[in-house]
């Protein structure tokens, strides 16, 4: 199996997906024009796809209130300090910072939407 896409529903995913394209460097690679207002977002390196839609005929989670580490978004970044300074200008909010080994942070923030978003630099990468 190859993964194909992971999916979420939002209050706003027409919001969401515009701040994680401005902001996060992702792509809209399909967006549905009518309700669920579907959104595929791409990361960089196009293996990765995140689908947010907005379907009030289901549950939509307490992003907000839920520990960050029951769910998260989690990003590769090159220089943590600068990505999480950005990111704060742009609405985020920090949570916590770990480093669980010599050479790697992690940094968890929430997005303007209550979303838990992490970002890391390991000392030694995934990929």
């Amino acid at each position: 199996m190859k993964f194909e896409h992971y999916a979420i529903n939002v209050k706003d995913s027409v919001a969401v997906a515009d701040w994680y394209v401005e902001h996060c460097g992702m792509t809209i690679e399909m967006a549905l024009a009518e309700a669920p207002f579907t959104r595929f977002l791409a990361d960089a390196t196009g293996r990765v796809v995140w689908d947010i839609y907005s379907n009030p005929s289901a549950r939509i989670p307490d992003y907000e209130s839920q520990h960050q580490l029951e769910y998260h978004m989690a990003f590769a970044v090159d220089n943590v300090g600068a990505v999480m300074k950005r990111l704060l200008d742009a609405g985020a909010r920090f949570v916590e910072e770990v480093n669980p080994e010599e050479g790697t942070r992690l940094i968890m923030l929430r997005d303007p939407f209550g979303l838990p978003l992490q970002l890391c630099q390991r000392a030694r990468p995934f990929h």
